[in-house]
């Protein structure tokens, strides 16, 4: 079959309308396995695939790109590098986009082999396309051409080549096009900072890491919304995070949080510069950033407040993120009686708010009681155990009625909050001890899909691994999730039909 496609190959290029051939063509190879197709590849002659594509015909085009997405499979990359490069060339300005996709998806895969990448830095025409591409309309098309820029910038060669070359210019030639291209410009800038302090530094002499961090303490709101996304990107690396504190933007970012009460657009960006703090918080030190930016906190308990839902989903998103690991629950208990009050609105809005809302606070308070075993002094799980309670005059039934509602996301989110204080005694105290609890827990006609199953076996699997639900529930109950524990989450049980004699 694979001689049958070669043979057919060869008198495409003959034709002068080679349609019903190239039909034909695209359902042979689909047909042959590709290994086979390899087996050939030193006989593919793709040049009039390629020539076929610059004719203006559609489903032409549409037909060859097929092809050649299939035949390119077969060929190694060093070989597609060498032996197509001003194919490849052309297929960078070729006004259909899946042309431009067929080509950069080879780009890819030459990018991804130490062999092959050499010939893409040697070809500086061929680099200086791929920088146009991210220029394009189709989004597709730039995503792509930034993950090969990318991949080419892992080694020191790619860094030279593009930050020590004309391409640097073409970079920033292409920025001007307009707002969203600039904005991809410093996402890829991002993407290389990010890799080691060695990249930062090739981007930051380029002077485009600057241009960013102006922007983002600029007076535009809407663009400081869209470049703190960024400048979070790049803070969670280490080094990102140093470069961030010694150019003083951390603090610049501090400054604005603090100012934004008298500006009447801060609901643009606050969101973003909450959340750069909350994850700041949690990869470095809670405590740290806590007591050296008490604004950040000091916002975040204001938002809870907030008649705005977006501006209560970021807060309950960033009080969850702090609360996640005990350092974290510390600097939150050492807020008092504030606290408690911040868990009685969650747990209202638990209750009361937009299904999505609902959904993100369960999925906060899941983060704000979970101890892990090795954890659970005294004192945090006297904390714990004082939180719960402070959400609602009965929590325990208050998640056991949102996880009654026929939504599966809720159901799940709900067993979730169960599974996070499984393990602490007296949450298994006040499971026991509430009516029909244990039997809610036990029941499969309950979960219907597969997340929700899921969902309720890990809460089994968490109960039955303490080491104190034993006691509390006692054994009969112990065996009991232990035997759902070894039946799996997707259990059914049997029906057992007796023969009646007479019966039809």
């Amino acid at each position: 079959m694979a001689a049958q496609a070669l043979a057919l190959l060869r008198e495409v290029s003959r034709l002068e309308a080679p349609l019903e051939e190239l039909r034909a063509l695209q359902s042979l190879v689909q047909s042959v396995p590709l290994s086979e197709l390899r087996e050939q590849a030193a006989e593919l002659r793709l040049g009039p695939l390629f020539s076929l594509l610059n004719d203006s015909h559609r489903e032409q085009t549409t037909l060859c790109v097929s092809i050649l997405e299939r035949l390119l499979q077969a060929l190694e990359p060093v070989h597609v590098a060498r032996n197509l490069r001003g194919d490849l060339q052309r297929g960078l300005t070729h006004p259909n986009d899946s042309v431009k996709i067929l080509t950069l998806s080879q780009v890819g895969r030459i990018v991804e082999n130490s062999d092959a990448v050499t010939e893409i830095l040697n070809n500086a025409e061929l680099l200086k396309q791929i920088v146009y591409c991210i220029g394009g309309e189709n989004l597709s098309v730039a995503k792509t051409a930034i993950k090969s820029l990318s991949r080419i910038s892992l080694t020191q060669a790619g860094l030279e080549a593009l930050f020590e070359s004309n391409l640097l210019d073409d970079l920033k030639s292409v920025m001007k096009t307009n707002d969203i291209v600039r904005y991809r410009v410093y996402e890829l800038i991002v993407e290389i900072s990010s890799v080691s302090p060695e990249s930062l530094n090739y981007c930051t002499t380029s002077g485009l890491v600057t241009q960013l961090l102006r922007e983002l303490t600029g007076e535009d709101v809407l663009v400081r919304a869209t470049c703190i996304e960024m400048v979070t990107s790049l803070a969670y690396t280490h080094h990102g995070r140093q470069y961030l504190a010694q150019e003083g933007v951390i603090d610049q970012i501090s400054n604005i949080i603090v100012g934004a009460d008298a500006d009447p657009f801060s609901s643009f960006y606050l969101p973003g510069f909450v959340k750069f703090f909350g994850n700041l918080a949690i990869m470095d030190s809670p405590q740290q950033i806590c007591e050296r930016y008490p604004i950040f906190v000091e916002k975040v308990f204001e938002m809870t407040e907030s008649q705005d839902p977006t501006m209560i989903g970021v807060a309950v998103d960033t009080i969850g993120i702090l609360g996640s690991n005990v350092e974290g629950k510390q600097v939150l208990q050492k807020t008092g009686t504030r606290f408690e009050r911040l868990l009685m609105r969650i747990g209202y809005q638990a209750k009361n708010a937009s299904t999505e809302l609902k959904i993100r606070c369960l999925d906060a308070l899941s983060s704000l009681f979970y101890l892990p075993p090795e954890q659970q002094t005294d004192d945090l799980l006297r904390m714990t155990e004082s939180w719960f309670s402070s959400l609602s005059r009965d929590p325990l039934e208050l998640f056991r009625g949102i996880s009654n509602q026929p939504f599966p996301e809720l159901h799940c989110a709900a067993l979730k909050v169960f599974t996070a204080i499984a393990n602490q005694p007296w949450a298994q105290k006040l499971m026991f001890n509430s009516p029909g609890f244990v039997e809610y827990v036990m029941d499969r006609s309950v979960e219907h899909d597969k997340a929700s199953k899921d969902a309720k076996y890990e809460l089994v699997k968490a109960l039955a691994n303490s080491k104190t639900i034993a006691e509390i529930f006692g054994n009969p109950n112990y065996l009991r999730l232990r035997t759902y524990l070894s039946e799996g989450p997707y259990y059914v049980k049997p029906i057992s039909t007796t023969a009646v004699e007479g019966a039809e």
